[in-house]
């Protein structure tokens, strides 16, 4: 089986000359499909900077990357973008919602994105916003709902495409604990049903949820 996630050897810096700061020194991971996968380091750890680069928001310096089997080393950026909206569902800390657009519409945006016809792109994300529990909630705007249905209209948008790779960064880091555990039980069930998760975290009793820990720190991989 093709492993959904395939890093070898993957360095990162930023800045130059004497301000040059190596964040990732020579990071090594894979992840198979149907994992449950945490991220766990410190702040400057090079955990966001890991995340940045799985989901090509960033770019790496040198080394190889496979997503899906597929090589995305020296792609275009509209070619970056293919591979997001196919191939990874995000699922952000602080939501990344659409403030002007009810929840419907925000779900529909990777639908639309991929060219998929109003049509189509209303129902699937209605059926997904369904699935999540806020079926009767389509209307309201992100500013009309909690922290936790937030998050879960966020959940709905990375599910609705169908992406084969769901990645959390911090998905739990603005909700109170219960609200925080209820999102993790949905990750789990969603893992349950064969999706992959790569969840990113600094705290070791949310990163206990997932099943398989990846510990970073100083830019380097301790354990997994």
């Amino acid at each position: 089986m093709t492993p959904i996630i395939e890093m070898k050897d993957i360095y990162k810096s930023y800045g130059k000359g004497d301000g040059r700061v190596e964040v990732l020194k020579g990071v090594s991971l894979t992840v198979e499909p149907g994992e449950f996968v945490a991220i766990l380091g410190p702040s400057g750890s090079g955990k966001t900077t890991l995340m940045n680069l799985i989901g090509l928001i960033d770019t790496i310096d040198s080394g190889t990357y496979s997503i899906d089997g597929v090589d995305i080393h020296r792609q275009s950026d509209h070619t970056y973008a293919r591979i997001r909206n196919r191939k990874i569902g995000f699922v952000f800390q602080k939501f990344n919602l659409i403030a002007k657009y009810n929840a419907l519409r925000n779900v529909e945006l990777p639908l639309l994105l991929q060219g998929q016809s109003s049509r189509t792109a209303k129902m699937k994300a209605l059926a997904t916003l369904e699935r999540v529990g806020l079926g009767e909630r389509w209307h309201h705007r992100p500013n009309q709902l909690s922290g936790g249905q937030q998050q879960r209209v966020a959940i709905a948008r990375a599910l609705v495409g169908n992406c084969p790779l769901i990645l959390a960064d911090e998905p739990t880091g603005a909700l109170d604990s219960k609200t925080g555990q209820e999102i993790l039980r949905f990750f789990q069930e969603l893992n349950a049903e064969g999706k992959t998760i790569v969840m990113i975290t600094h705290d070791p009793h949310i990163a206990a949820q997932a099943k398989r820990i990846i510990r970073v720190e100083d830019g380097l991989i301790l354990s997994a």
